[in-house]
């Protein structure tokens, strides 16, 4: 099955893409057509990410950094949040967009209880996401399954994120691989089953050896994105600014600067997001180098 009919992501003449809701994210996973995900913060990028195929755009927290200037992510407000979340949903509807949006809840918004978090997940709902991304990390996730069967249960589409949570950087001691070790990795994987025995929709998977992630995602009926996790997910999921080779920070193992083909000749913005949604759809990226085996 596939979703663009006789013509490619990378054919702007073809037939206007069908809506990306959730039951067409669950053909897709269960067809094995693989899920192309990316950042967006903008009306601008909203509508040239969705014209280049790119399926889900996630209005992340990673905007602190790339955006903002920030060091990390922590320092987002909801209202940041709330804002960007805005400007993409506007620039999906202005351009008859297909792409599912899906706003990351911020460090502190959704942490004291499931009520908070609620609260939290209604603002960026009302600016037009379809669904929030909420991050786990640490031992101990009970709080955090209790929050998504919450939210499910009053019809906010979740998404879980697990492996390495920038919001949880301290506490992890950094940016580094997470469910290395058997008890890590069992620890990981029960996290994402008891996820969407909660209720999640869909997984993200950070910076986690590509046997565990290709582990969860056998294991697992909703998708499971990867960023830095191999290429065996269901998906996969960059910061734009990273693969378009803007960001002036240290690129980490799993990025790849699609601005530049393999000639060595540059592309527009446009034609580097076509290039990522075709590597993504055809297992072309993420390549070995892109990932961890443990």
């Amino acid at each position: 099955m596939t979703l663009y009919g006789s013509s490619s992501p990378a054919d702007p003449s073809g037939p206007a893409r069908k809506p990306i809701t959730l039951p067409r994210l669950a053909e897709m996973t269960a067809a094995g057509e693989r899920i192309a995900m990316l950042t967006c913060y903008d009306a601008s990028f909203a509508a040239l990410c969705d014209r280049a195929g790119v399926d889900v755009l996630l209005v992340g927290d990673s905007l602190g950094m790339v955006i903002q200037g920030e060091s990390s992510t922590l320092p987002v407000t909801l209202e940041a949040m709330r804002y960007h979340v805005a400007c993409v949903a506007r620039g999906l509807a202005n351009a008859s967009g297909s792409a599912i949006v899906i706003g990351d809840l911020p460090y502190a918004s959704y942490h004291a209880s499931p009520q908070e978090a609620f609260v939290s997940a209604s603002v960026l709902m009302q600016a037009g996401a379809q669904m929030v991304k909420l991050e786990g990390a640490g031992r101990d996730n009970a709080w955090l399954i209790e929050t998504i069967a919450f939210l499910v249960a009053r019809g906010i589409l979740v998404c879980a994120h697990f492996g390495l949570t920038p919001q949880s950087v301290h506490q992890l001691g950094g940016y580094r691989v997470q469910g290395r070790g058997e008890e890590a990795a069992d620890r990981l994987f029960a996290d994402c089953r008891a996820a969407e025995a909660a209720g999640a929709s869909m997984l993200v998977l950070e910076m986690v050896p590509a046997p565990l992630a290709a582990r969860v995602c056998e294991a697992l009926v909703i998708p499971g994105i990867g960023i830095g996790a191999g290429v065996q997910c269901d998906g996969q999921v960059l910061v734009l600014h990273d693969m378009l080779g803007v960001y002036p920070g240290r690129r980490p193992r799993f990025v790849r600067n699609f601005a530049v083909d393999d000639a060595g000749q540059a592309r527009d913005c446009e034609g580097a997001v076509r290039a990522y949604v075709a590597a993504v759809k055809d297992a072309g990226f993420p390549a070995a180098e892109h990932g961890f085996e443990r």
